[in-house]
C-alpha cells in the first residue's frame, strides 16, 4: 500500500469510530428467531421445505 491508501484508511477509521454510519441491515432480523421456534416446538435449525 501505498503512504496516501494508509492515510486514508486510518482516516476512514477515525471516522467511523466517531460518526458511524448507519446500516438498517445490521440491526434487524430477517426471520424468526431461535425464540420464536421454541414457543412453536420447532427445531431451530430444522430446514423448510
Amino acid at each position: 500500500m501505498t503512504v496516501w491508501a494508509h492515510i486514508i484508511s486510518r482516516a476512514v477509521s477515525v471516522r467511523e469510530f466517531f460518526m458511524p454510519s448507519y446500516r438498517p441491515e445490521r440491526h434487524y432480523m430477517r426471520g424468526p428467531g431461535p425464540a420464536c421456534a421454541r414457543i412453536r416446538g420447532v427445531h431451530p435449525d430444522a430446514s423448510f421445505q
